[in-house]
């Protein structure tokens, strides 16, 4: 009589389970690939939900302990700028959400937008800086 053994059935499982995450895990970076070629190159003027949203291609803006990280795009809700911090898998997140990704800054200010709920954007300032 050819019985499974229980070692054998939870060996089976764990390899299944880890061909799952590593094709999982292929599929999230190939997405985040091509997330980050459609990153805006140019600049956003839009009003969203009443709220207009400036965006301006990365030559200096963001602010990291006071110094200017190049390549970072300005992104203003009503004039007022919003800090943004770009991820090393190419997403996005801001100090409005900080533990939520966005594709792209767009979709990062649009969200920035719905959490705000009509109240107006603080002044950013960073540890020991000023705003």
């Amino acid at each position: 009589m050819n019985k499974i053994t229980r070692r054998q059935a939870l060996g089976t499982t764990a390899g299944a389970l880890t061909v799952l995450g590593l094709a999982g895990a292929t599929a999230r970076a190939a997405a985040t690939d091509s997330r980050a070629a459609a990153t805006p190159a140019g600049t956003v003027d839009e009003v969203y939900k009443g709220r207009r949203i400036q965006i301006t291609a990365g030559t200096g803006g963001g602010h990291h302990g006071g110094h200017h990280s190049p390549g970072l795009p300005t992104v203003r809700i009503d004039g007022r700028e919003l800090h943004v911090m770009r991820n090393a898998d190419g997403t996005w997140i801001s100090v409005v959400n900080h533990y939520e990704t966005f594709a792209d800054p767009t979709s990062l200010a649009r969200a920035a937008v719905r959490e705000l709920q009509g109240s107006a954007l603080a002044p950013f300032a960073p540890m020991g800086g000023t705003a």
